[in-house]
């Protein structure tokens, strides 16, 4: 949406977030409501009052030819929390290192674009930060870690694919769900600030334990930022590429869709997320609603534009409120 020369997020649909909000309250009263100091790599961090707790953004913004713009100033940046303007009290423009999840969909619907994947995912940890790690999961109807415990990450793409050649085999049924959780269970061992989960699946499940309630819940609990690659081959009657896209728009990502056909996409994609990720900007403000009720608040950024540069802003539609008082 647009309006006076402002961007403004594009703002995903409610049902994703408000189908689980009473329930993930209590878990994003840690994981959402950040404590009151935020570490940014090579930057002194913000100190607030000890009864002040920082509400997190990641912001992309692109203008209406889809080139990022970069190098807008705090001022430009404001926040209105159902209906009420907030004040940014933190902002980071800077390429933050991030730790960043592959989960790779290795069941046997995805043996035509093995190599593919395989290739594309080499090329983003090979585009990604110094400081990066990286993980991937490898799920057909169980969830393999494709690095050692002794190494759960790593930032060399050489690595990355020997483990992403050994575990995604291409066979078997679908645990999409499970690998979700998996992943976002994962992501809390990384050290960075920033998280990123990218989820390359068709969309479909008929293997796991997990319900697609509960991997959802954790997704949206963990304020990751979530891309989704969906790979649909028609006929297919479990994909489900819809749940894909709805993930990654509610946590502020973006979603692409390829069929099996056109295998050159999925590199593509690849290397629009890497991309993306690295043209981000981080906000945090103090909301003035101090209820812990566990309820949805959604959430809205607005930027100056430029002049004659209109702008599309995209990040997370909002968050849930904790239901304890988060101790400093």
């Amino acid at each position: 949406m647009l309006a006076e020369g402002c961007g403004a997020v594009r703002t995903p649909p409610l049902p994703l977030y408000m189908r689980w909000r009473s329930s993930i309250g209590l878990v994003a009263a840690t994981l959402l409501l950040l404590p009151v100091r935020v570490n940014v790599q090579d930057q002194e961090p913000p100190v607030f009052s000890a009864d002040s707790e920082l509400v997190v953004l990641h912001v992309t913004i692109k203008d209406r030819r889809g080139a990022y713009v970069s190098g807008l100033p705090q001022e430009a940046f404001s926040v209105v929390e159902d209906g009420r303007a907030q004040t940014v009290r933190f902002f980071a423009d800077t390429d933050t290192p991030v730790t960043a999840g592959l989960l790779v969909d290795s069941s046997a619907s995805m043996y035509p674009n093995r190599r593919v994947v395989i290739a594309g995912a080499t090329s983003f940890a090979e585009a990604s930060g110094p400081r990066d790690e990286i993980f991937a999961l490898a799920f057909n109807e169980e969830v393999h870690a494709a690095l050692p415990p002794t190494a759960p990450f790593t930032n060399d793409s050489t690595v990355l694919r020997a483990a992403l050649e050994h575990h995604v085999t291409a066979r078997g049924r679908t645990a999409l769900y499970d690998a979700i959780s998996t992943g976002v269970q994962y992501l809390s061992r990384g050290t960075r600030e920033r998280k990123v989960l990218i989820v390359l699946s068709d969309g479909g499940d008929n293997a796991s334990q997990a319900t697609q309630d509960e991997s959802v819940r954790k997704a949206l609990a963990s304020n990751a930022v979530i891309y989704t690659i969906a790979v649909v081959l028609p006929g297919v009657r479990d994909a489900n590429p819809a749940l894909l896209k709805e993930l990654a728009q509610a946590s502020g990502g973006e979603s692409f869709r390829t069929d099996m056909a056109a295998t050159h996409e999925i590199a593509e994609a690849l290397g629009k997320i890497a991309r993306d990720i690295r043209h981000t900007y981080t906000i945090g403000y103090t909301s003035t609603n101090t209820a812990r009720d566990g309820a949805f608040r959604r959430v809205r950024v607005v930027v100056k534009a430029p002049p004659g540069r209109p702008l599309i802003v995209r990040s997370r539609a909002g968050y849930i409120a904790g239901t304890t008082k988060v101790e400093p």
